[in-house]
């Protein structure tokens, strides 16, 4: 199993791998054009997207600056909008549903360092994924932590810290992110 395999694994893994420095590498020049293509120019954005996304569905807006560690390891749905300064630190899985909203300065984080100081200072990790049901909003400055689970047609509050799942249909808020009440329609 090769250091890419163990980190979509959720294994103990190296990120100073040749492969994966090299991606990464890959992913900065990808990131240095489409942070530098005319704001106006939506055309050429949604085409360096594509190339630096996994997958995109329909009707996906990235908006400047975006940072990816990879990039290839995100898909997102049909009617995607992501705002200005997101991080997509996606060494391991990021999986966006349609009809998500994310605002300005949101994290996404897949990564983590190992716990035992001697992996951690061997520059081991370990990564685990993330995913966003469709018809999510996640305000402004939330961050996302490694594992978690966005339910669908939930809001995440802004300045939230995520660190454990979200059921679908609900309002959270909080460091920690916590359920504040259910969004749930009454029949």
């Amino acid at each position: 199993m090769n250091e890419k395999e163990k980190s979509h694994a959720g294994l103990l893994y190296q990120p100073g791998d040749p492969e994966l420095v090299a991606d990464r590498a890959d992913t900065v020049k990808k990131l240095y054009e489409y942070n530098n293509i005319h704001p106006l120019d939506r055309e050429a954005r949604l085409v360096a997207i594509r190339g630096l996304l996994g997958k995109t569905g329909d009707n996906c807006v990235v908006e400047q600056p975006l940072f990816c560690t990879y990039g290839y390891n995100t898909t997102v749905g049909d009617n995607f909008f992501l705002n200005v300064n997101c991080k997509l630190m996606d060494s391991g899985k990021i999986s966006i549903g349609n009809n998500v909203f994310i605002a300005p300065n949101v994290c996404l984080i897949t990564e983590e360092h190992a716990m035992d100081v001697e992996q951690r200072l061997a520059g081991l990790e370990y990564t685990h994924p993330v995913h966003i049901g469709d018809n999510v909003w996640i305000c402004a400055g939330a961050i996302v932590l490694p594992g978690v689970t966005i339910g669908a047609n939930s809001v995440i509050g802004a300045g939230s810290v995520v660190t454990k799942d979200i059921p679908p249909d609900s309002l959270a808020v909080g460091n920690p992110c916590k359920v504040i009440r259910s969004l749930k329609k009454a029949l």
